[in-house]
């Protein structure tokens, strides 16, 4: 018995070393032209019986462009980074370059205000455990990139340090199966494309 939940990345609002916490800004040309050219490959997970979203105008869109017409999940938001909310690591660093590493290496500190990566991640995963369980029932759900770096980090019982080893790019997808408190994480075999010549 098994529920099988995608994830896919919403595509990119700003290149990726301007990335800022809980970026609130929509997604931008090269964004929407990266969704064009691997709609075809994402379309298809449409057909999953509930589609969600992370609350971000970028996710919303990524999620609309590709037909899915997701739900927003406030449980999906990003992680709450306080005082440093629309800033990038490198204006935070320059700003509170000590309380930035106590962030680095603490999963329980909230040197900004906000939210502590314990929390985040583990509110993420109380997400994935509450879904509708149906055997064989499939999810997509469009997130920012750090929603999905925390469900993985869940999903594996990983320590928390290890969402720093974790590259989600744009318009990735991720696929776990289970059901609440046992999620396996599942890589989905390319097929090489044959020709008859």
């Amino acid at each position: 018995m098994q529920l099988r939940v995608t994830f896919v990345a919403a595509a990119r609002s700003s290149p990726l070393l301007a990335e800022r916490f809980e970026d609130p800004r929509p997604l931008d040309q090269a964004g929407w032209d990266e969704v064009q050219r691997v709609a075809h490959d994402l379309i298809p997970l449409a057909a999953a019986e509930l589609r969600y979203c992370s609350p971000t105008l970028r996710s919303r869109a990524t999620g609309d462009a590709l037909g899915y017409a997701p739900l927003v999940q406030l449980a999906l938001r990003d992680c709450d980074m306080g005082r440093w909310r629309g800033l990038t690591l490198g204006e935070a660093m320059a700003r509170e370059p000590e309380a930035v590493d106590a962030w680095l290496a603490d999963p329980r500190g909230t040197p900004h205000g906000g939210e502590s990566l314990i929390s985040f991640i583990t509110r993420v995963g109380n997400w994935l455990d509450t879904r509708p369980f149906e055997d064989g029932g499939r999810i997509v759900a469009v997130a920012e990139p750090s929603v999905v770096r925390a469900a993985l980090v869940y999903v594996l019982k990983a320590p928390p340090s290890t969402y720093w080893n974790i590259d989600v790019r744009p318009l990735s997808t991720i696929t776990v199966t289970g059901h609440e408190g046992r999620w396996n994480l599942r890589f989905d075999a390319i097929r090489a494309q044959t020709s008859s010549a």
